[in-house]
């Protein structure tokens, strides 16, 4: 084992890696409490959406050890997971949006997830993502995180919906969800403060223990303890719904609607491309592995990344990335696959823990006695606030200084959460970007990519609004 993964060589031992794989998987493990929370909303089975997570993400992580040697483990990609619910299904969007059926997205998923292994074959995903400026890269990664932040405080009861202004701070007197929400978002913020590893967990799980402790002390409903440990199921309601999909999203990309299937499918390949890159490069800057600013063995960790992907579609879960939670177990001592491996074992070990799962990912109802339930989620909305502003470091790295640069970074970043559609914030980042550099005469600055994305965005505006205004 010890020659397999060059432990030895990269100055590590078995234990470090043990360790550092096991401190990964704490920091990462909010995503199996989320991930079946999110993707319900889209009608899918929870239980096979948890267990479809924790199988995919454990032969991404397998896969990832085996391949590339690299302490990196993969997930289904916060971020995804809001974009397959709120755009590709198109949840509480309106009237005559155009959205997919979750086997359709599924079905898209995984399709992109294949485009993504054969792009990391033959070098064409490097080269796609040095074509998109960094600007825009920086943007879109801090809009995601307000996006993500947006839904914690919706679904910790910490805002409404208000006619005039469209949201506004909650009333906090008697909203016991935005209590639970608060003390739930100290725990983290405090455990963080202190470097406590599994801070995001520790807190989820405190979180539950409050929420079950009012439901339990008061007369207000909030979850019941169904057990920790259960026997996996709900597999069977998610995997193979992708290959139903893949007829009626192929009539759907044969008519009227490619634009927008083509479109779709852009917005899941640069996020995963942003995703993996970046993560690949921080984590392998941390652990000392870059060689002359190259990272060896790259396409090899790609194509963990994109066949993680494809299993995780096929099987019922979003888009699996690489996870920068991973630079916890480097600094735990890791430095090798074994403990990306250690991970994936820890994700199969979670199988058995479904009845905690589904109760903490269930919600809270807080609708009034025989009306139709509105769940709100004190104990992920902290996760959720907490995973946002760290995503916001993004914004270190724009140049403010150039117009042309910081404006459509900033136009994407806002975009996103005030328009509830990350693919309305890629678009309009790109095209302000294209025409920024346009009218400013430095049009070689900008990639051809990027200008022919741009317009077809256009088109595909322009196109929408001329149907929608027809009688």
């Amino acid at each position: 084992m010890a020659l397999l993964f060059r432990i030895r060589e990269r100055q590590s031992t078995p234990a470090r890696e043990v360790v550092g794989g096991l401190t990964t998987f704490m920091a990462m493990s909010y995503i199996l409490f989320v991930q079946p929370a999110v993707l319900s909303m889209a009608g899918m089975d929870s239980g096979g959406v948890f267990m479809a997570t924790c199988i995919a993400s454990a032969a991404a992580c397998v896969l990832m050890g085996l391949a590339s040697n690299y302490p990196i483990a993969l997930a289904p990609g916060m971020g995804e997971n809001f974009f397959f619910v709120f755009t590709l299904c198109g949840v509480g969007a309106g009237a005559g949006v155009f959205r997919l059926t979750w086997p359709e997205a599924l079905a898209l998923t995984a399709g992109v997830g294949a485009i993504f292994l054969l792009m990391s074959t033959v070098g064409l995903r490097s080269m796609l993502l040095n074509a998109i400026p960094d600007a825009l890269k920086s943007g879109i990664a801090a809009g995601i995180g307000l996006f993500i932040a947006l839904i914690g405080f919706e679904w910790g009861n910490l805002i409404r919906h208000d006619a005039a202004t469209c949201v506004h701070l909650a009333d906090i007197h008697g909203n016991y969800v935005a209590a639970l929400t608060l003390a739930g978002l100290g725990v983290v913020m405090v455990l963080m403060a202190f470097r406590v590893r599994g801070a995001i967990l520790i807190g989820i799980l405190a979180t539950t223990v409050a929420t079950w402790a009012v439901g339990a002390l008061t007369p207000v409903e909030t979850i019941s303890f169904h057990g920790v440990v259960g026997v996996p199921r709900g597999l069977d309601q998610t995997a193979g719904a992708f290959w139903n999909g893949f007829g009626t999203l192929g009539g759907k990309l044969l008519g009227e609607h490619a634009l927008e299937v083509v479109g779709f499918a852009f917005v899941l390949l640069f996020m995963d491309l942003f995703d993996t890159v970046g993560t690949l490069v921080g984590v392998a800057s941390r652990a000392k592995l870059m060689v002359d600013g190259r990272l060896p063995r790259a396409q090899h960790a790609l194509m963990a990344d994109a066949a993680g992907t494809v299993v995780g579609g096929c099987l019922g879960t979003s888009t699996v990335t690489s996870f920068i939670e991973s630079v916890t177990g480097v600094a735990s001592g890791a430095r090798t696959g074994l403990a990306a491996i250690v991970t994936g074992a820890c994700m199969l070990a979670a199988l058995f823990f479904q009845p905690l799962v589904q109760m903490i990912g269930g919600g809270v109802n807080i609708a009034p006695a025989g009306a139709a339930p509105i769940l709100r989620y004190p104990m992920i909305a902290p996760a959720l606030i907490v995973v946002g502003a760290m995503m916001m470091r993004a914004m270190r790295e724009i140049d403010w200084d150039d117009v042309t640069e910081s404006l459509p970074a900033f136009l994407a970043m806002v975009s996103i959460p005030f328009t509830f559609s990350i693919a309305t914030g890629i678009a309009i980042g790109f095209v302000s970007y294209a025409f920024g550099k346009l009218i400013s005469g430095r049009a070689k600055q900008c990639s051809i990519i990027v200008y022919v994305f741009a317009a077809l965005f256009i088109l595909q505006y322009a196109l929408g609004a001329w149907t929608h205004a027809i009688p």
